[in-house]
């Protein structure tokens, strides 16, 4: 099992970017209220329809979801997709999260994507900036990794 850091003082996971397998994201941040398990399903769910695609090249989650706010109100995703991910070619539920508006609707999630050629600044910075809050101070943010 994973060993978390402690949050911060405003709740927040220390600045970096923290890797665990799905399994270890849910149990941690996924299971101690109903509203945290319910946007565990989802986060489950869309990883799924992530992955069915064959190319994600990483899957991120930030936001409240990873904070240790009690009653998160959605799970915020940012998925840096290969280069030769054609958005086109993904159908049935997949296509939803590849569209912002609806992704919130039906799943219940904000779903960011780029592929890796369009990253402004790199992969790396691409992925780094979603650890900077509204009030532009950093949080920590975990990447989801596969455990194949």
């Amino acid at each position: 099992m994973k060993k978390w850091p402690a949050f911060d003082n405003d709740g927040d996971l220390p600045v970096r970017i923290h890797q665990a397998t799905l399994a270890e994201t849910l149990q941690y941040f996924g299971a101690r209220t109903p509203q945290r398990k319910r946007i565990g399903q989802q986060l489950e769910h869309i990883f799924k329809l992530a992955n069915s695609t064959g190319q994600v090249a990483r899957f991120i989650v930030f936001g409240s979801f990873v904070t240790a706010k009690p009653a998160p109100g959605d799970v915020d995703i940012f998925l840096l997709m290969e280069d030769t991910f054609d958005v086109d070619q993904v159908d049935g539920e997949a296509a939803l999260i590849f569209d912002h508006q609806e992704a919130q609707d039906i799943l219940g999630a904000s779903v960011f994507w780029s592929r890796k050629l369009a990253a402004i600044g790199g992969e790396q910075e691409a992925v780094e900036y979603w650890q900077v809050k509204r009030d532009n101070t950093r949080r920590g943010i975990v990447e989801v990794i596969n455990n194949d």
